[in-house]
């Protein structure tokens, strides 16, 4: 039952989405309020329980903290939200190029070895050649 309403890590077993508002709120050094209009723009977004409460989990109250700093910095709150889309996009290329290197090198690998198993040794082709001499 938690893990179907994101109060649990799916294969972690530990508790996901457990703070409540205020306590998030509190955690993350700002007003209920603040989270409420970052979650109307979109920069949070909490789990809903049944009767519509929001619960936070430990990332949540750490990309408030994020937002909080990028705000203070001087960021608008459209602002934070494109950062935040730039970040989520480059740990994606960066994940795609970590499986195109890791692809690439199995390829590398597989293409080496069939090169090895094509190669005849030197010592083994001349003594091809000196019998199909003697044939002649």
């Amino acid at each position: 039952m938690l893990e179907s309403n994101g109060y649990l890590d799916p294969g972690k077993g530990s508790l996901k989405a457990v703070y409540v508002i205020s306590v998030a709120a509190e955690l993350a050094g700002m007003h209920p309020q603040t989270l409420r209009i970052y979650e109307r723009k979109g920069l949070v977004d909490p789990i809903r329980t049944g009767g519509g409460s929001r619960r936070y989990s430990e990332e949540d109250v750490q990309k408030l903290r994020k937002i909080q700093e990028l705000t203070n910095s001087g960021l608008n709150l459209e602002g934070v939200k494109k950062f935040i889309e730039m970040e989520n996009e480059i740990a994606s290329l960066r994940s795609q190029l970590a499986a195109a290197k890791e692809e690439l090198k199995r390829y590398s690998e597989e293409v080496e070895r069939q090169y090895k198993r094509e190669l005849v040794p030197f010592s083994h082709t001349l003594t091809v050649l000196k019998s199909f001499q003697r044939q002649k």
